[in-house]
């Protein structure tokens, strides 16, 4: 496995059974996760142009991972990710989902986090962080949320301090005063 030393304290398995699928329409950038990604030691890595065809490539190759640029015409990795959460055909609708944006405005995060997606990576971006958040992912697999609206990772990232219950919320029937 090739981490870079001062990330692999962030994972000690073996990345080289994984599989990668990157869904990128500019052919380059999708070059340069792929080399990102051998280099961290993945073998298999698979590549789409754009969401259709991403989602053809996830049914066919079953990708541990998704890494996904959200602006693709003529359709987009937002839309994808949709089609993987909801579809009663998807292979795996829980699979960790990174996507790739250069917009950080508020609305558009959380639009990406109530489509299901798994973590949003900012560009531009260095080797480094896109390890850690590929880390991050596999290391700290998230909870999945089923409900009749949404399919996807549990949107609460940190735990309520003093709290191991079920119930979180001040309306939920045990917590309530």
């Amino acid at each position: 496995m090739l981490v870079p030393k001062h990330l692999s304290f962030l994972y000690d398995g073996d990345m080289e059974e994984l599989r990668v699928l990157i869904v990128e329409d500019v052919e380059p950038m999708r070059e340069v996760l792929a080399g990102i990604l051998r280099r961290f030691g993945f073998k298999h890595i698979y590549q789409a142009a754009d969401g259709e065809e991403g989602f053809a490539a996830f049914q066919r190759y079953k990708p541990d991972i998704v890494i996904a640029d959200w602006h693709m015409e003529p359709i987009d990795g937002l839309e994808m990710t949709r089609w993987i959460r909801r579809s009663r055909y998807s292979v795996n609708r829980s699979v960790p989902i990174i996507l790739i944006t250069g917009f950080s405005d508020h609305s558009r995060i959380e639009g990406a986090r109530d489509a299901g997606v798994t973590e949003i990576m900012l560009k531009p971006f260095t080797a480094e962080e896109f390890a850690k958040r590929l880390m991050y992912v596999i290391d700290r697999p998230r909870d999945f949320i089923a409900s009749l609206n949404f399919f996807g990772p549990d949107r609460r990232r940190r735990p309520k301090k003093g709290y191991d219950g079920d119930n979180r919320r001040k309306l939920d029937p045990e917590v309530a005063d």
